[in-house]
């Protein structure tokens, strides 16, 4: 008796089906409350942003030890890869370098926007 064993090979992991392009621009803060966050405490949102990716929470603070904050890019690079979105490493090492705050934004946005859950506390009464 002959059994038939089928093997697949690995595939890129797409979580939504959408664009391949970033839902907003760099600079389109569409909710005022993350962007003050980011600008005024970084490394807070960051790390909490990495946290909502799957990532460890202080991961983002690793990002003080070079010229380029490496957290930062690999982040970008890693919510492209898991939503299929098409750009470039030197656009991330741009943004990373130059916006690091900006940049964290537009990844949350992403991941708003493409119905992964988010855990930003507000404090409402």
């Amino acid at each position: 008796m002959a059994t038939k064993m089928v093997i697949q090979q690995p595939r890129p992991l797409v979580l939504a089906p959408g664009s391949n392009q970033w839902s907003t621009g760099i600079c389109e803060c569409d909710h005022l409350q993350d962007c003050c966050f980011a600008f005024w405490c970084s490394s807070c949102f960051a790390c909490i942003t990495a946290q909502d990716h799957g990532e460890c929470l202080c991961l983002p603070l690793l990002d003080s030890f070079g010229l380029i904050p490496p957290i930062t890019m690999a982040m970008r690079v890693s919510v492209r890869r898991t939503y299929g979105i098409e750009d470039s490493i030197c656009n991330d090492c741009v943004l990373s370098f130059c916006c690091g705050p900006c940049s964290y934004c537009q990844i949350r946005r992403e991941l708003k926007s493409r119905n992964h859950p988010v855990t930003l506390l507000s404090c409402r009464k």
